[in-house]
């Protein structure tokens, strides 16, 4: 039973053991198997949280770093090493402790052509080479390396390689020296390889010239097999060139050679070379053609005005010449991409089917340039006059009219219409509100004869007499208010005064205003909106001003208190203030309206006993503010609460009045009776 216990015991403490410290483990190992060189991630926990780790790929230190928490996360490649099952360790750099996984090494095969140029010529030897990596360690390998020639013949070469301790092995054979039955490289085309039927496959090229792409005055060298000393006919065709025939003898070893130079005058394309015997000694399967290309270099063209900003929709021609060698037109950045070959060119630009621009250029290799354009900013600016000075009108629409393009003033009253052709005339349309207001005509955007980088052009605004008249409620003129109208996107703005009259008189640019009034202490007595076209008469009733406001204080009872100080405030500040008359009245004259306090202060005191809130709308307004605190007794103010009092002491009083009378009665009543019964007895 003990024993039990003792083992109970050390399995929990085990358990807290591990959960505590984190058992070692390597839970995932992705992937499982491949190659040398495979990159492999390894997660797994340890039991120092935040330790150093390492990993070791059979005794090998491949990977090294610090643990998130108790998570390990590590990336390695795997070495060179021979195939099958590896250990993998992690081992806690703290505790020395470890945790185990595998790893299965598989072998990789390669076999290629050994190319020591872009391809291989006819009659040109072939090195072919077969790798072997991560194979049996220190063990012999069987290649067998199988040709198959453009006709579908094919070739072999076995091979015995031994392999190193990790596996690996390199072997080369030379086709067709090496293989069997005597083949060669006399074929035009795709030969393939393969490594043990299956397990590498690849292909090599043969072809006759040297490469498959020349540029202008490169020489092309053609080579072609063919029987000693035949007669071959070499035959170029193309863009450009019909037809370049030579006939050539092929040398003692059969090999028939040819060096034909690009043409200066050669087009961008594809060009064809085809060799045949010339007496039909020789006829090949599949037959000596092949293809090449004039690629042409890369020229990059951006168009900018005189100002030296990228133009867009600018059609751009080379020229070699008289003939059109390519044509492109530029994009949002001004960029034209052309393709041109070696040669002196003249580009030429046009902007709306006018030449902007004719410029040489030398191209030799990839080539970059900026084509400056006759092309002009123009430089709107769109001003009113204000008091002898020029004030800037934002957000003015700008229409050219001859292309239909809209601008608009900046915040400075500037629009920039770039890259204009500057000997066009043009009609700018200025416009506010979809109203127009101004039209202008630039012949030119010449200057002194010459296109020049910016062009500068003012349209002005016109001004307008607005006349505001406002009138208190009761329709007389309000005098010494203030007017103030800004315009709606923010300037211009003014303030006047109104006159005896109750006006106010603007001299403003064309745009809509918002026309507010405001009283002498800035308190807003209306406000519209009016757009101004031409001179404009505008009238303002401020029915709020000029009211009349009667305050009544009354007592509990309703009626009417003397002698308190009535005070109006707008906005906590105060307005006007008067004394109560003898039933109770206070009014007030020319009162601005809306909504106010009103305050009611008895005679010597500091805080009010009564306040209300009113909204005051109407000419003549009599509001009724009760004081239920206070109530009128012979024309003095007492309390509420003092006069309850004084009842209820007078009516106690006059119950123990009663009482003391009643109880008397009663004693006299007693009395007499008690006197008659003596004298009845």
């Amino acid at each position: 039973m003990s024993l039990a216990l003792i083992l109970s015991l050390s399995l929990i403490m085990l358990s807290f053991s591990s959960r505590a410290f984190g058992a070692m483990e390597i839970s995932k190992v992705d992937p499982s198997s491949g190659g040398v060189g495979t990159q492999v991630q390894i997660t797994a926990n340890q039991t120092t949280a935040n330790g150093e780790y390492n990993i070791f790929f059979d005794n090998q230190l491949v990977a090294n770093g610090t643990a998130f928490a108790n998570d390990v996360v590590a990336n390695f490649s795997v070495p060179q090493t021979y195939a099958g099952t590896h250990a993998l360790r992690l081992m806690d750099q703290t505790t020395g402790e470890n945790a185990t996984g595998v790893f299965i090494v598989t072998t990789s095969y390669f076999i290629g052509a050994v190319a020591t140029q872009i391809g291989f010529q006819e009659g040109d030897p072939v090195p072919i080479s077969v790798n072997v990596t991560g194979g049996e360690g220190s063990a012999s390998f069987t290649a067998n390396v199988t040709v198959r020639a453009p006709n579908s013949v094919t070739y072999t070469k076995v091979l015995n390689i031994a392999t190193s301790s990790f596996g690996n092995a390199t072997a080369v054979a030379t086709f067709p020296a090496d293989f069997s039955p005597d083949g060669s490289t006399n074929l035009v085309g795709n030969y393939g390889l393969s490594l043990n039927d299956t397990v590498a496959n690849a292909t090599f090229a043969v072809g006759l010239t040297n490469s498959t792409q020349y540029h202008r005055g490169d020489t092309v060298n053609i080579k072609a097999a063919y029987a000693q000393s035949e007669i071959v006919t070499v035959t170029i065709s193309g863009k450009d060139i019909p037809s370049d025939i030579a006939n050539v003898s092929a040398d003692l070893a059969g090999i028939a050679s040819y060096n034909w130079t690009v043409p200066p005058y050669a087009s961008i394309g594809s060009y064809a070379v085809r060799v045949i015997s010339a007496n039909g000694t020789t006829i090949k399967t599949p037959s000596d053609t092949q293809n090449f290309t004039v690629p042409g270099f890369a020229v990059n063209a951006t168009a900018k005005n005189l100002a030296g900003d990228p133009v867009p929709s600018v059609n751009v021609e080379a020229y070699e010449g008289a003939t059109l060698a390519d044509n492109e037109t530029t994009g949002t950045t001004g960029l034209a991409f052309l393709r041109l070959e070696i040669g002196n060119y003249t580009f030429r630009a046009f902007r709306n089917g006018q030449a902007v621009n004719e410029t040489a250029v030398v191209v030799s290799n990839d080539t970059v340039f900026d084509i400056v354009c006759n092309l002009t900013n123009l430089r709107v600016e769109v001003v009113a006059i204000l008091n002898g000075s020029e004030v800037s009108i934002p957000e003015v629409g700008i229409l050219v009219i001859s292309s239909n393009e809209r601008f608009t003033t900046d915040i400075n009253g500037v629009a920039v219409i770039q890259s204009l052709l500057p000997n066009t005339t043009y009609v700018l349309n200025a416009t506010r509100y979809n109203n127009s207001f101004n039209v202008t005509t630039i012949p030119s955007l010449l200057i002194n004869n010459a296109p020049v980088a910016w062009f500068d052009a003012k349209i002005f605004c016109p001004n307008f007499v607005l006349q505001v008249t406002t009138t208190k409620a009761d329709g007389q003129p309000l005098t010494n208010a203030v007017v103030s109208i800004k315009e709606a996107l923010g300037v211009p703005s003014y303030e006047e005064r109104t006159d005896a009259n109750g006006m106010a008189v603007f001299n403003a640019p064309f745009g809509s205003y918002v026309v507010r009034v405001y009283d002498s202490n800035m308190v807003k007595l209306n406000e519209t909106t009016v757009v101004l076209l031409d001179n404009r008469t505008l009238n303002m009733s401020c029915s709020l001003y000029g009211l009349t406001v009667t305050v009544k204080v009354v007592d509990y009872f309703g009626q009417g208190i003397a002698n308190m100080e009535v005070t109006l405030q707008r906005l906590g500040q105060m307005q006007a203030t008067t004394s109560t008359g003898p039933d109770g009245t206070a009014t007030f004259y020319n009162v601005v309206g809306g909504l106010l306090n009103i305050l009611v202060i008895s005679n010597g005191a500091s805080t009010p006993i009564a306040a209300q809130s009113v909204n005051i709308e109407n000419p003549t307004t009599l509001i009724s503010i009760h004081v239920d605190e206070y109530v009128v007794l012979a024309g003095m103010l007492v309390q509420t609460g003092q006069l309850t009092a004084i009842v209820l002491i007078i009516l106690i009083v006059v119950l123990i009045l009663s009482l003391e009378v009643y109880g008397r009665r009663r004693h006299r009543v007693q009395k007499t009776e008690t006197s008659s019964a003596d004298k009845e007895s």
